[in-house]
């Protein structure tokens, strides 16, 4: 008989919580009598916009770049990303004396280009629709001799994600459900991980934006399915296949998937600004999405709900939310 390891654990999990202690955010727990009215359920809103570099990625970049040997952090770091992972590495590179190299996409969000190079990385460019940027980062890092932390195929990056799951259920207790963001699937292999190993009958939902459905067809397909990069507001989702680790992990442990529309999104972001008094990107909204439109539905008792970051910058953040005609 041969057995296949999972490529994170619940143990890599609190190992990677040991290792983020008083250098990662341990990040509120926000609640709502509104929103738990408008749901029917009581709801835990995990604020991973109040992380450093205000998203969950600086858990898994940390986790994993802390792990480097001396000899790899003195060469550097590569990575790629449309945004908050490459924030998150850059600082990660810089908390540890050591510098980075980012591939981004020419049209990524100019708030989180700037504020990667704020951090001290260098940016390297591609066009999202023509190019491969596993490739290019794999080739510059090859070049290079940069160690090469992807934004979520790599066990180290998943189990530091997983770490927010598990800082809300140690703060809360058992959950019926969890609601997380899906792209990549690093943050949901991750808090799968954990919920489904603390609590076993814990439903885990993903949320996708209507157009980047590649985790959806993947559950049902029972492999990976690539699409179309999508086009969306969602950027940190506006992927065309989910990764081979993550969905290693997500084809076991997700229980389904909800698709919101990006209007959907706009209203989400729009109610936690007016409601919850708190500022969400497009793809930290599409769990709180989710819920105020019923895409996931027979919701149980208790409901916990990764809000995974708020980089959007003031002019974007009005132009999604102001009032639509």
């Amino acid at each position: 008989m041969t057995t296949t390891t999972p490529p994170v654990t619940l143990d890599d999990v609190r190992d990677a919580a040991a290792r983020l202690k008083g250098v990662a955010h341990r990040t509120p727990v926000l609640r709502s009598r509104t929103l738990d009215e408008l749901v029917g359920a009581e709801v835990f809103l995990k604020c991973e916009n109040f992380q450093r570099v205000g998203a969950f990625k600086f858990r898994g970049a940390y986790n994993a770049a802390s792990r480097l040997t001396h000899e790899q952090l003195g060469r550097g770091i590569a990575a790629y990303s449309s945004g908050n992972h490459a924030q998150a590495v850059a600082l990660a590179a810089r908390e540890l004396g050591t510098t980075a190299v980012i591939v981004m996409p020419e049209d990524a969000p100019p708030s989180k280009r700037a504020a990667t190079e704020g951090y001290g990385a260098e940016i390297v460019t591609y066009d999202r629709y023509t190019g491969d940027r596993v490739a290019i980062a794999e080739a510059l890092a090859a070049e290079r001799g940069l160690a090469l932390i992807p934004p979520y195929e790599h066990p180290h990056v998943m189990a530091g994600q997983g770490t927010a799951a598990l800082e809300l259920l140690e703060e809360v207790g058992e959950l019926g459900a969890l609601l997380t963001p899906v792209g990549g699937g690093g943050l949901m292999a991750g808090s799968a991980t954990v919920a489904k190993g603390l609590y076993p009958e814990i439903r885990m939902i993903g949320v996708e934006p209507e157009a980047g459905d590649d985790t959806k067809r993947s559950l049902e397909a029972g492999r990976r399915v690539s699409i179309p990069v999508p086009l969306t507001i969602a950027d940190g989702q506006a992927l065309h296949i989910p990764g081979e680790l993550t969905f290693s992990v997500n084809r076991r442990l997700v229980d389904e998937i909800a698709l919101v529309a990006d209007d959907e999104i706009r209203d989400a972001m729009r109610f936690a600004f007016e409601r919850l008094k708190i500022v969400v990107e497009p793809s930290g909204a599409t769990p709180l999405a989710a819920l105020l439109t019923g895409r996931a539905e027979a919701l149980p008792r208790r409901v916990g709900v990764i809000v995974s970051g708020g980089n959007v910058d003031a002019a974007r953040f009005a132009e999604l939310c102001g009032n639509r005609a």
